[in-house]
Parts: structure tokens; C-alpha cells; sequence
């Protein structure tokens, strides 16, 4: 077994790889950018090499800094994580050559493999069902057109080398194929210093379901089972599960045993997912296959209670697997939330920053031991309370992962755990997440990939998220103010017949658009530890277990727990639950009346500008002053997160003015251009 390893990533995925070292009694070593100077898992390392500037394509993607790094403090191996350098062939090669252990497959099995063409002829070789598609490199915006009109749209536009999301675009009609081509080329080079670009038929109304592999040096292969990963916005993962709650026994064994087949014609060595298209008569075709730790990789730690990292590292170390396929368990039900910096009401844009607070819930399994029978919760994250999240890399804040008897049981940890988790500083997706946990659909465990975008095609809203009982929301409101009120009305030193009467009868004004508030009246009456507030006619009896200050509240109503956040903002209260938030303010029925009478201050109005809607880099701008443009057209590009997002005309107009200038480093809401 290693001595020292080096961990070639950041953020989370490092933190996850260096508990399994620790627990192993491995040394590790961090390398970190001047982003991530003050990171998580450099705190956490034995040891941290400092290789370069923030962008990762002069820091995280240069082999040569990382080969020195682990030179210069012995490590005996490197483990590559997912991103960045883990599926470039030509570093797993050069580390092997420098007398270092690549903690992952060989490089020649990356190459055929971790290759997007390259695995798709090598399946096709095999007699493996591929999509059909073009699997050549496309050299140019028109090639690719008329390669999607033979191939009939939609179409997939693929990044050869990419992965997580990246460099990938559908297409519809020859607009978006001749756009698609130039973002996903622009993506995939920034990302993998490889813009490679193929196209595949776009299969409509597929699950997205793939094996978890995992190879020796002394040809042993084994499957650990599958992974649902058909929750996806814009070919993104955003809810992960295992088991796959439609796929059958037979088909679940027949796309192991071609997964491990597929393993061992390239003498696979490690952890590896081969991933599949399902189509809705469990017909399954396979799409490409990840040499690399997956993001998703805890959901089958948690049904088999198998370390995936611990097996990379033993594997590397000439170790055989210690188990048989026949030994590998399924227990129970599995799920995880990608809990990301991002807005959901403002169509996902990136949100970072410094964060102000973050408290996850409480953890009941780790990620380096077994899990407790009967389930729990993990957090696999990289980030602490203070830190920042940086616009040079992903938006991952954490991965939040359950584990349940059976899927209900995982679906209902989730929606608690999710309550739970305090974010500020930054916006996060908790609220859609909670919002595709409470869909019914997904409950019967009906959807494919385009569930999202059918569901929510037209953007995410507040009123999106259901709520079995809004009165709830507002029955706490009060709560949170009786309490503050009960302290003020406990000050000492107040005039005999002059202290603070609290009274029962209150109005709570819930937050609305333009000023148009909704009134509620309430009765709040106080006995011991219990705030019972009537609320159009239905009695709350709540007994919470709160300190001022604190966001988290946990407590029962009328006797059944729950865990919810509440907060005071002035003479604002906020509270969520189960991705609902309301603001509101508490007060007496006469000052609710004048409230209503009170004029309301509209916004400035910002129409004739282009705002930026995200921090980022503004890395283009397609405009002049003087020039006409049309709806839809092109105006600015800026990257964030390693991201290309277009911003275009909402309607026609003439530019009268650039406020922003090609380069700059934007803040949200920032004006680029101003029409006349």
C-alpha cells in the first residue's frame, strides 16, 4: 500500500479522497491554484504545493506542475479525481514514465476508453449496441450542419474528451447545430485542452443509467450494480439514485455483465462507469464510458457498503479485489442531491461569493465507513463558512446523499435533510431540488432526461414548489415573532404598569410582487413551550427547539417533527420549508390596515439596458454603438464556471452605448449595454 499520495483536484472530490487516505494511514499531499489558497482540502492534507494562477488551464491542467509537485514531496501515487486531468491519456502516461502510480486505469485503457470516438468504434468492434451517429472529429461549424441534417435532429454535438456537462449541446434545427458546434469546440478546449467535436442522434424520452465497474491488475472485473441519472438540466446530473427505480433484474444483469465485457477488452484496472441510453422498453445502448471516479460514486458506496476510492487505491497498489460479483450486496435505497451555486429563479445563473453561512445538516454515515443499517445522511463537500466559491471552476457547493430502506424512506430523508442545509451568501438550488423531490412524477419514479425540461421548460418560479400546507409557513412566521416579542417583553428595569403587553391578535403580511401583500390574521397564544397559533380556522400547537440567532429550526406541530430555517431581516421574517420560503411581517390589525393604503415605490426601470445576470468574465461583445439589432440575436458572451452563456437581444433596438469592456470581470446585474 502507498505511503503518500498527491490528489490532482480541488474541492470536494479531494476532501473525499483524502479521508479514505487517512483512514488507509496514507500521507496526502494537496495542490491548489491562488483561488484556492485558503481551500478546504488543502486544510486537510498532510502536505499542499502551490502550481500556478487561478484558471485551472494554468494551475489544474498542467501535468508538469503536478508530476513536480508529487516529486518534490515523495508521493508514490497520484489520484486524479474527476475533471480536470483524469481522463487525459497522455498525463496517466507520463506519470507512469516519471515512476509514479496513476490512481486510475492505465493510459491505454483511457485511450480507448476515456476517448468519446474512440470507445464508440471500439464498442461497435465489439458487437456492443451504439447509437447511431457521426464518430469522426468535425472540423467545422457547416460540416457540422449537414452531418446533423444526414443524421436527422435532433442531434447530440459531443466534446470527444468531455464530461460533467461540459461541451455538450442538443440540436434542433441548422441554427442551433452551426451555434452549438462553436460553444461546445470553445468549451471543450477551455475545459480539456481538447476541442474535438462529434455528433450522435439525439434519442428522445431516454433514461440515462449507467454501471459502476471496477477492474484489478489480475483480470478480475466486477459491476457494483447501476445508477439512475436521468434527473438532468441542460446534461447536467442533478439528482442521482441507486437503484434504477424502472429497469429490471434481467436488464440490470445483462448491462452489468456488457459493462464488465466492454471492461475487459481494454484490461480496465480501477473504478469505471459504463454508461447507457434506455429506451422505455428496457432496450439499453451504450453511450460512453467514464474512466474516472464518478460525482455520483456515493450512491453505490451506500447500497453495497464497498469504498470506491479505498478499491482505487488497493487496485493501484497491485492489491486483487478482495470480493466476487456474487459477494456484492444491494441494500436498500440510495440518493443525492448536487447542491450547487446557482440561482433556480434566475434560470440557474451562477452565484458566487463568500459563504456567509453554512451549516449542512448533521452527518449519520461518512464517507470512509460503512453505513449505519437503517440509513442516513452524508456530506461530501469541499467548502466551510467563510470561504468563497470562485467563478474559475464549477458551481458545486457540496453532494448530499441519503441512504433509505427503500425509495420512499431515501425520498423523505432527502426532503429533511434538504430543509435543513443553511446556505447564505450565495443563492443555491435547494429550492428546485426540493421542488423535483415533491413532484409526483418523480415520486412513482416515472420521468427520463427530458423530465426537467418538460416540467420546468419555462423557467423555475416560487410558486413552482408545492406545499402541502402554506399555513404552516405562516403558523412559524408567528411563532419566530412571539418569541422575539416575549424577549423584549422580558427586559428588566421596565415601569410598573408600563411594560410591554404582547396581546393575542396579530395580522401577518406575507411579501408579495409590486407591493401586493397578502394579510393574514392570526391568534397567538402562548402556554409553556408551546406557540399554538390559529390560522384560517386550523390550530398550529408548535413547540420549537430554537435559539435567536440561529437559521436551523427543528421542532413538532401538533405533535409530528419537522426541521425548517427561520430569520430575522429588521421587521422582516423569513422562513423555509421544504423549499417554500415566504417573507413576512408580524403586526397589529391597525397597522395592517394603513399598510394596505401605503403607496408603492416601483423599481427603476431597466428595459433599454443589457444587465449582466451572473458574476463572470465577459469574454465577448458581438455589438457596436450605432448598430440594429433583432430579437434573438447575439450580443455578449461571458464565462462563469467554466461555462459559455450567450446573452442575446430580447427585442430589436439600436445599441447606443457599450458600458462594459471585452475582459472585464462583471458583477451581477451590471449594465453592458444601453440601447436608445
Amino acid at each position: 500500500m502507498f505511503k503518500k499520495i498527491l490528489i490532482a483536484n480541488r474541492g470536494e472530490i479531494a476532501c473525499r479522497v483524502i479521508k479514505t487516505a487517512k483512514k488507509l494511514g496514507i500521507a496526502t499531499v494537496a495542490v491548489y491554484s491562488d483561488a484556492d489558497r485558503d481551500a478546504r482540502h488543502v486544510e486537510l492534507a498532510d502536505e499542499a504545493v502551490h502550481i500556478g494562477p487561478a484558471p485551472s488551464r494554468e494551475s489544474y491542467l498542467v501535468a508538469d506542475k503536478i508530476i513536480a509537485a508529487a516529486k518534490q514531496t515523495g508521493a508514490e501515487g497520484i489520484h486524479p479525481g474527476y475533471g480536470f486531468l483524469s481522463e487525459n491519456e497522455d498525463f496517466a502516461r507520463r506519470v507512469e514514465e516519471e515512476g509514479i502510480v496513476f490512481i486510475g486505469p492505465k493510459h491505454y485503457s483511457i485511450a480507448a476508453m476515456g476517448d468519446k470516438i474512440a470507445s464508440k468504434k471500439l464498442a461497435n468492434e465489439a458487437g456492443v449496441s451504439t447509437i447511431p451517429g457521426w464518430n469522426e472529429a468535425i472540423e467545422s461549424p457547416e460540416q457540422a450542419v449537414q452531418i446533423a441534417r444526414d443524421i436527422g435532429y435532433p442531434v447530440m454535438i459531443k466534446a470527444s474528451a468531455g464530461g460533467g456537462g461540459k461541451g455538450l449541446r442538443v440540436a434542433f434545427n441548422d441554427k442551433e447545430a452551426h451555434e452549438g458546434f462553436a460553444s461546445c469546440r470553445n468549451e471543450a478546449k477551455n475545459s480539456f485542452g481538447d476541442d474535438r467535436v462529434f455528433i450522435e442522434k439525439f434519442v428522445e424520452e431516454p433514461r440515462h443509467i449507467e454501471i459502476q465497474v471496477l477492474g484489478d491488475a489480475h483480470g478480475n472485473v466486477v459491476y457494483l450494480h447501476e445508477r439512475e441519472c436521468s434527473i438532468q438540466r441542460r446534461h447536467q446530473k442533478v439528482i442521482e439514485e441507486a437503484p434504477s427505480p424502472f429497469i429490471s433484474d434481467a436488464t440490470r444483469r445483462a448491462m452489468g455483465e456488457q459493462a464488465v465485457a466492454l471492461a475487459k477488452a481494454v484490461k480496465y484496472q480501477s473504478a469505471g462507469t459504463v454508461e447507457f441510453v434506455v429506451g422505455k422498453d428496457q432496450s439499453f445502448y451504450f453511450l460512453e464510458m467514464n474512466t474516472r471516479l464518478q460525482v455520483e460514486h456515493p450512491v453505490t458506496e451506500c447500497i453495497t457498503g464497498i469504498d470506491l476510492v479505498e478499491q482505487m487505491l488497493r487496485v493501484a497498489s497491485g492489491e486483487p479485489l478482495p470480493f466476487k460479483q456474487a459477494d456484492i450486496p444491494r441494500r436498500g435505497w440510495a440518493m443525492e442531491c448536487r447542491i450547487n451555486a446557482e440561482d433556480p429563479f434566475r434560470n440557474f445563473l451562477p452565484s458566487t461569493g463568500r459563504l456567509v453561512r453554512y451549516m449542512p445538516p448533521a452527518q449519520t454515515m461518512e464517507a470512509a465507513l460503512p453505513v449505519p443499517a437503517g440509513g442516513g445522511v452524508r456530506v461530501d463537500t469541499g467548502v466551510y463558512e467563510g470561504g468563497e466559491i470562485p467563478m474559475q471552476y464549477d458551481s458545486m457547493i457540496a453532494k448530499l446523499i441519503v441512504h433509505g430502506l427503500d425509495r420512499d424512506d431515501a425520498i423523505a430523508r432527502m426532503r429533511e435533510a434538504l430543509n435543513g442545509f443553511v446556505i447564505r451568501g450565495v443563492s443555491s438550488n435547494i429550492p428546485f431540488q426540493s421542488a423535483l423531490l415533491a413532484h409526483p412524477k418523480f415520486v412513482a419514479g416515472q420521468f427520463n432526461t427530458g423530465f426537467i425540461a418538460e416540467h420546468y421548460g419555462k423557467g423555475f418560479r416560487a410558486e413552482d414548489v408545492p406545499h402541502d400546507d402554506p399555513d404552516f409557513l405562516v403558523a412559524l412566521v408567528a411563532t419566530v415573532y412571539r418569541r422575539y416579542l416575549g424577549r423584549a417583553a422580558s427586559i428588566s428595569g421596565q415601569l410598573a404598569g408600563h411594560n410591554l403587553r404582547i396581546g393575542t391578535d396579530f395580522v401577518v403580511v406575507v411579501r408579495g410582487e409590486a407591493g401586493e401583500h397578502t394579510h393574514v390574521p392570526v391568534k397567538i397564544e402562548v402556554a409553556g413551550n408551546t406557540t399554538t397559533v390559529s390560522v384560517n380556522g386550523r390550530s398550529y400547537g408548535i413547540v420549537k427547539e430554537w435559539r435567536f440567532g440561529s437559521i436551523r429550526a427543528t421542532g413538532t406541530c401538533n405533535g409530528r417533527p419537522f426541521t425548517a430555517q427561520a430569520e430575522r431581516n429588521g421587521v422582516w421574517y423569513s422562513v423555509a420549508h421544504n423549499g417554500r420560503r415566504i417573507d413576512a411581517m408580524v403586526m397589529r390589525a391597525r397597522a395592517s390596515e394603513l399598510l394596505r393604503v401605503m403607496p408603492f415605490k416601483p423599481p427603476a426601470d431597466m428595459s433599454k439596458f443589457l444587465l449582466s445576470p451572473m458574476p463572470g468574465l465577459l469574454v465577448q461583445v458581438a455589438v457596436k454603438p450605432g448598430q440594429a439589432v433583432v430579437a434573438g440575436e447575439r450580443l455578449a458572451v461571458i464565462e462563469a464556471m467554466k461555462m459559455e452563456n450567450i446573452l442575446t437581444a430580447a427585442q430589436d433596438g439600436t445599441v447606443a452605448e457599450v458600458l462594459a469592456d471585452q475582459g472585464e470581470s462583471l458583477a451581477v446585474d451590471q449594465p453592458i449595454i444601453r440601447f436608445a
